[in-house]
């Protein structure tokens, strides 16, 4: 959760006409709402708001090794012309994507589990084929042509939406008081494929073996593997899939159609580069920062907040950029945390009224670990003027910020089951202490020479939670089983 209610929310101009455009790639002409002119004016100005929400991770050492990569990539690509921007976001998400104009972003989280310069390069070779073939154009096109006009899901958004949970969207999108972007909407089957194509074809002009985009889908798939296995251990249903994957084909199919598209390609191809990319990335900061607030097991602490916050037993915790969520166990009710951006109001009653539109229902006046806040339920008035029952707190916190504390339930039987619990995660809202100060200190990445038979011991010495060996077998590329060469670089969590 970041400092502030940043939410995307851009809202492209209808454009007045159309144009016929020759695509980079293919040759042909094509009917288009975007020109190049107005794709690089479309990327600029998301560019700018993703910064805004996101944040470029503050590493100059390691924004001027990605871009160095992609530029490099941008060169042999069909649309050299392009003023190309490569950027790493300060996100623990495993992600990357494109923006129209020449906008490509990999977030640390996702190149914290690549291996090498050329798995790294797999990945953004593969989104410089979403702009080299104006994937983003003709998506905004066919929303054009169904009535749509250039929208935002071409450009990645932040909204909270945990799963199972209705609600948190909606009142995200009432207190930004804009249109919530949201995601990017997945590109079509083809696109993807060609995206993957045009990457291999990148890789092998700067002299990197395709089959390393073999390598990444690998990575990824172990990924979702772990992912499946973890929540199965904690009794949960395994997700569906999410962050870079879950906008791609199936992976079992794209990997049989990279090792076709690899194959294409002979040659004698440079070192893949695994020594300059570890070096990159030791010292980097892993999973949440300081900036987004940390989840340490069933405790959140938010530093520049200032403030902590524990789920009740059984509960977990889910950090997002907008907001964090206490969830229980069967993920049908959660309490959502959100600061109140100034507009909404300067007082609890201001803020009710102004975000919530309150038609008819009940306050109470509390403390939350010390700080005035007011409970209240009723009846309000969503975005689209549906009447909806509503259940918050606002608590005003250190520094005199506003808190949103939401019940969010998928029915109004979740809620009642929930309602105890819900009121224990919003009474451990607290001012920092020195021990959770202590305890929120983010995780580093760091390198080491890794001897044989270690690996056992470097997780009982980690900090990671949960299952640290399994986390850490997924960090170097043996989530499968074995174990690395002794002497070869692998990486650990301090």
């Amino acid at each position: 959760m970041r400092d502030g209610f940043l939410l995307i929310a851009v809202a492209s101009a209808l454009l007045a006409g159309c144009a016929t455009v020759t695509n980079p790639v293919t040759g042909q002409r094509e009917i288009s709402v975007m020109d190049e002119r107005s794709e690089i004016a479309e990327g600029r100005k998301a560019h700018e708001q993703v910064l805004q929400e996101f944040g470029a991770y503050a590493n100059p050492r390691l924004q001027a090794y990605v871009n160095e990569l992609g530029q490099r990539l941008a060169k042999q690509s069909h649309r050299k012309n392009l003023e190309w921007h490569f950027t790493v976001l300060d996100s623990p998400e495993i992600n990357a994507f494109a923006l129209p104009g020449g906008y490509v972003y990999v977030t640390r989280g996702l190149m914290a589990y690549m291996e090498s310069e050329a798995d790294l390069a797999g990945v953004i070779g593969h989104e410089i084929g979403h702009v080299t073939a104006r994937h983003g154009a003709q998506r905004a096109t066919r929303q054009q042509t169904a009535g749509l006009g250039v929208l935002a899901a071409t450009i990645l958004g932040a909204v909270l939406e945990v799963k199972g949970v209705s609600g948190a969207t909606d009142i995200a999108s009432t207190m930004s008081q804009g249109v919530a972007a949201g995601y990017i909407a997945s590109y079509s089957r083809d696109q993807e494929s060609q995206a993957d194509k045009l990457g291999a074809e990148y890789l092998a002009r700067i002299d990197y073996d395709p089959k390393n985009m073999v390598d990444v889908i690998r990575v990824l798939k172990s990924q979702e593997q772990f992912a499946a296995d973890t929540a199965r251990a904690e009794g949960r249903t395994p997700p569906s899939g999410a962050g870079w994957l879950a906008s791609h084909p199936s992976n079992d199919k794209r990997l049989q159609d990279i090792v076709q598209y690899s194959a294409q390609y002979k040659g004698k191809y440079a070192d893949e580069g695994r020594a300059r990319y570890l070096q990159a990335i030791n010292g980097m900061t892993f999973g949440e920062s300081r900036e987004q607030g940390v989840t340490r097991g069933r405790h959140f602490y938010h530093e520049p907040l200032g403030i902590a916050l524990t789920a009740p037993e059984g509960w977990r915790v889910l950090n997002s950029q907008e907001a964090v969520a206490l969830l229980n166990g069967a993920g049908d009710a959660g309490l959502i945390v959100q600061t109140v951006p100034p507009k909404a109001g300067s007082s609890h009653d201001e803020i009710i009224r102004n975000v919530f539109r309150l038609e008819q229902g009940r306050m109470e006046r509390l403390a939350l670990g010390g700080f005035p806040a007011t409970h209240f339920a009723g009846i309000a008035r969503n975005r689209q003027g549906q009447a909806q029952a509503v259940e918050a707190t606002v608590a005003t916190g250190p520094g005199n910020r506003h808190f949103l504390l939401f019940y969010g339930a998928r029915d109004a039987q979740a809620l009642a089951r929930s309602r105890g619990r819900l009121r224990e995660a919003e009474s451990s809202f607290r001012a920092l202490t020195a021990a959770d100060a202590a305890a929120a200190r983010p995780w580093v990445l760091r390198t080491t020479p890794y001897q044989r038979g270690s690996l056992a011991r470097l997780a009982g010495q980690s900090p990671l939670i949960g299952n640290a060996e399994a986390q850490l077998r997924l960090l170097n590329g043996i989530y499968a089983g074995g174990e690395p060469p002794a002497g070869q670089t692998i990486k650990i969590i301090e």
